[in-house]
Order: C-alpha cells, then sequence, then structure tokens
C-alpha cells in the first residue's frame, strides 16, 4: 500500500539514478540505499562516462556527482552535461566541504550539493523535489 513515505515515492515513479563517483565502497553504499527506496541506480566511475552515457542515450531522473574523480571531476562533468542540454536533476555529493568549493561547484549547474555519504534523509528530500517536478 501506498502511504507517501519516501520509499512509496521512489517506487511509484520509477525514477533513474545516475551514480557518478570514483569510489567503490561509496558507489556500493549508495547503489544500496538508493534500491531501498526503490530507485534504479547504474554506476559509472568518472565524469567522462556519464557525459558519454548521457550523450549515448541516457536519460535519467536525478544524477548524483561526486566532485573529484579522473578523467573528467564533477564540476567539469556537471557543466557539460548542461550545456548538452541535460536536465536531470543533479546533485554534486563530496566528501570536501569547504564553501568556496561547494560555490564553485553549485554554480557548475547543480540543484543540491550534499556531503557524502547519502542518508535516507538526503533521498527523502531529494525525492520530494523529484515528484514536484514529474
Amino acid at each position: 500500500m501506498v502511504d507517501g513515505s519516501a520509499e512509496d515515492m521512489g517506487l511509484m515513479n520509477n525514477f533513474t539514478v545516475l551514480v557518478v563517483d570514483d569510489d567503490p565502497i561509496i558507489c556500493k553504499v549508495h547503489d544500496l540505499l538508493l534500491k531501498k527506496f526503490g530507485l534504479k541506480p547504474q554506476v559509472v566511475e568518472n565524469g567522462r562516462k556519464a557525459v558519454d552515457l548521457c550523450l549515448a542515450c541516457g536519460t535519467f531522473n536525478l544524477i548524483l556527482m561526486d566532485k573529484e574523480m579522473p578523467v573528467m571531476d564533477g564540476v567539469e562533468a556537471t557543466r557539460e552535461l548542461r550545456a548538452i542540454g541535460v536536465n536531470s536533476l543533479i546533485v554534486g555529493v563530496t566528501s570536501r566541504g569547504s564553501p568556496d568549493e561547494k560555490k564553485a561547484f553549485m554554480e557548475a549547474g547543480l540543484d543540491f550539493c550534499f556531503e557524502k555519504p547519502l542518508t535516507p534523509e538526503k533521498i527523502t528530500i531529494l525525492l520530494h523535489e523529484l515528484n514536484q517536478n514529474n
């Protein structure tokens, strides 16, 4: 039965999520947590792969973007995604919490920026945002 909980919102709407992070442990934690909410995550390990996937055919409701990665970092990848017209909710997820770093990341085109790791509370906020926009 659907009772309006965050888990039900994810299940009801079949939201897809792209997790972009080079840390395999963080990827696994985020993957499991997102699945608990009924979301369908796909994982890539750098910004270049995220941009290439979106160019090839990938459309996602939500993109969770790490800031520091090899090949292409999250700031550059976010800029490129916005430049090619990606209008997904893009959320920075970073271990770096300085205000200047977060500001630069937000200015690249993020909708939100959270410190790692994701929590059920943060996912609930994002699900509410996705439900308002879809």
